[in-house]
């Protein structure tokens, strides 16, 4: 089997990446050491090319720890860098000083500048925003964003956690600002979640935005979290937004799993599928511990569901309205 269907451009940009990427949100307190640059060769053997982190990543540790953690990779050398479509983020607080966070053309500089410095590296293919700075108007954010595409540190620029109208008013300023303006959106999108389709996809679509989705599985909701929870062995499904869809959804969740049983398909592979199936997704991030998941993943996008099966699964878990994008989704 050829292995196009592994691979993507990055909206209208023409960036190739595989169609699964590497979330490192596990890097640093969760996995680490030889593990950690096991699970990234072994990601990166098996045609993963887009790493996706942030500068807050490895907060068990310390705010950074995770970059670091990539950084260290890199410099085991190998080629590895240059095969490697490198994703950051800017945004979060990464102390309590108020210039330490968000999206003013000073701290965007400065923190690309850290970034760059704990990934050993001399520029970031991708950088996102991690979330809006409503204080912060998009002229701002694109005069520092052009600043670091200028100098050679940046070579793209995402969004995450974005509206709709975040998008439009995103790409309206870049093209009268005559640059390229977003290139992606990473945003939630799963099963449980299905907002986005309402809106932000759509406007994605529209400006030649790729979409990136992370949490496809909802923090492990969507991966036989039920069953891991009943019988002990839980690991993310037990906390955060996984615990909360399974106190709110759990006949649905139960059904689901049911569902996986009959077909024959591990839940989350099955939850995988579905998000890789969907119309104007360019990638899924994934946030594997170990090798087996990054092959689960990868089964998962070598084996779609069948029309019949995502109808079904649409009735386990209607989208929003009558479906569709905004407004036709709630019109009459």
């Amino acid at each position: 089997m050829s292995d196009e269907h592994r691979r993507a451009t990055l909206g209208r940009t023409g960036l190739v990446v595989g169609r699964l990427a590497l979330g490192t949100v596990n890097l640093g307190g969760r996995v680490d050491g030889a593990d950690a640059t096991a699970l990234l060769d072994h990601a990166l053997d098996r045609g993963l090319n887009l790493f996706d982190t942030a500068d807050i990543y490895g907060w068990r540790v310390h705010k950074g720890h995770t970059e670091q953690v990539l950084g260290d990779w890199f410099a085991t050398g190998g080629g590895r860098r240059d095969r490697v479509v490198l994703a950051t983020k800017v945004g979060g607080p990464m102390s309590d000083d108020p210039n330490d966070r968000g999206l003013s053309a000073r701290h965007v500089i400065a923190a690309c500048e850290a970034s760059l410095r704990r990934l050993r590296t001399d520029w970031i293919d991708l950088y996102q925003l991690h979330q809006m700075d409503r204080r912060v108007g998009w002229d701002e954010v694109w005069q520092a964003m052009e600043q670091l595409v200028a100098q050679g540190k940046v070579r793209y620029v995402g969004s995450s956690n974005a509206a709709g109208w975040d998008i439009a008013a995103a790409q309206e300023t870049a093209r009268r600002r005559q640059t390229l303006g977003l290139a992606s959106e990473q945003c939630l999108y799963n099963l449980l979640v299905r907002q986005p389709e309402l809106e932000v996809i759509p406007a994605a679509r529209a400006y030649g935005v790729g979409v990136l989705v992370w949490s496809p599985l909802h923090g492990g909701a969507l991966a036989g979290g039920l069953r891991r929870t009943r019988d002990g062995t839980a690991v993310k499904s037990a906390q955060g937004r996984s615990a909360e869809a399974l106190a709110a959804a759990g006949d649905r969740i139960e059904e689901y799993e049911r569902w996986c049983d009959k077909i024959g398909r591990d839940p989350a592979e099955a939850g995988l599928a579905w998000v890789l199936g969907r119309p104007g997704v360019t990638a899924v991030v994934t946030g594997p511990r170990t090798p087996a998941h990054v092959d689960a993943a990868l089964r998962a996008l070598d084996t779609p569901l069948s029309p019949a099966e995502t109808a079904q699964l649409d009735e386990m878990f209607p989208p929003v309205g009558r479906g569709g994008g905004a407004p036709d989704a709630w019109l009459t």
